[in-house]
């Protein structure tokens, strides 16, 4: 991973006024009015990030965290001890149409928030934290950021041991259109970007087709963490050798149908710089950079 930066103490205050102005300015183009949004696209052929907005505010997961916990089953494996089978099928089921049984299912088995710590100090990511105390079984309430959220697909990308790599990677680029669940997953990376791409998606608060979730608890905030209005994930790579990570997480006002808050994602995505990425039809911003 690159070294932090560090800046010259006398230069702290102007970098922090830069750093305010540009948030600023691209909060301005980029995000719709009454949406909270956490960006960060990472460019891995130049090393650089192209877009970063609120990239440290912390989220809760939603279906996002399921990256983590795929990665926490399959750390005792690496790099080549073989998955049992069934396990194999939670985990193709769960990464592919963000199957939640399976989600739940290595939750429990696996030591609950005790995974988020694991996985919190493997990989050092700094803003994710495990679901609060008094809802040990909510894993969707893990928090995290955009920033970390990169770093794992750059674990995943950079470091893991290839049959890790494979097992996340392949299924993220056959994810299904429908959850198993019946959510529609074709929103945001997946509705503005041409294949090659690789996408898991997070959604929590709208009512599912078969209902699930409907018991879940609507409270405000904990941990200074959001988790009463809608979210709306997608997390990714695009380009060929997946060039590009890219990481949106967003909230919208609490009661906004599916319908509004994923054409508000799919404006938001439409108008990043995404190095690498062959769009799909109308989806050009006309300010774009040419990638």
């Amino acid at each position: 991973m690159p070294p932090a930066l560090h800046y010259p103490r006398e230069s702290l205050a102007a970098a922090e006024q830069d750093s305010f102005r540009e948030e600023r300015a691209l909060q301005i183009r980029l995000v719709p009015a009454g949406v909270t949004a956490g960006i960060a696209v990472y460019d891995r052929q130049t090393g650089a990030f192209t877009e970063q907005f609120n990239s440290r505010v912390r989220f809760r997961s939603a279906s996002v965290v399921k990256l983590l916990i795929a990665l926490d089953h399959l750390w005792p494996h690496e790099p080549a001890e073989p998955v049992a089978a069934d396990d194999r099928e939670r985990l193709d089921v769960m990464l592919r149409s963000s199957d939640d049984d399976a989600a739940s299912h290595f939750w429990t088995h696996n030591g609950e928030s005790s995974i988020i710590e694991r996985m919190t100090a493997r990989l050092g990511l700094a803003d994710t934290a495990p679901p609060p105390s008094r809802y040990p079984g909510y894993w969707g309430y893990t928090s995290l950021s955009a920033a970390d959220t990169v770093r794992i697909y750059r674990y995943v990308l950079e470091a893991a041991p290839a049959p890790v790599r494979d097992v996340i990677m392949d299924n993220l680029r056959a994810a299904t259109r429908r959850g198993t669940d019946g959510f529609d997953q074709g929103f945001g990376i997946a509705a503005v970007f041409e294949h090659p791409r690789a996408v898991k998606q997070g959604w929590s608060g709208f009512p599912s087709p078969d209902g699930a979730g409907a018991g879940r608890p609507r409270v405000a905030a904990a941990d200074g963490v959001d988790l009463a209005r809608e979210a709306l994930h997608t997390t990714g790579t695009v380009g060929a050798d997946d060039r590009a990570v890219v990481a949106v997480l967003t909230l919208h006002p609490q009661g906004t149908p599916y319908d509004k808050a994923r054409a508000d994602l799919d404006r938001l995505t439409r108008r990043l710089h995404v190095p690498g990425a062959v769009r799909t039809p109308g989806n050009r911003p006309p300010d774009a950079p040419t990638c």
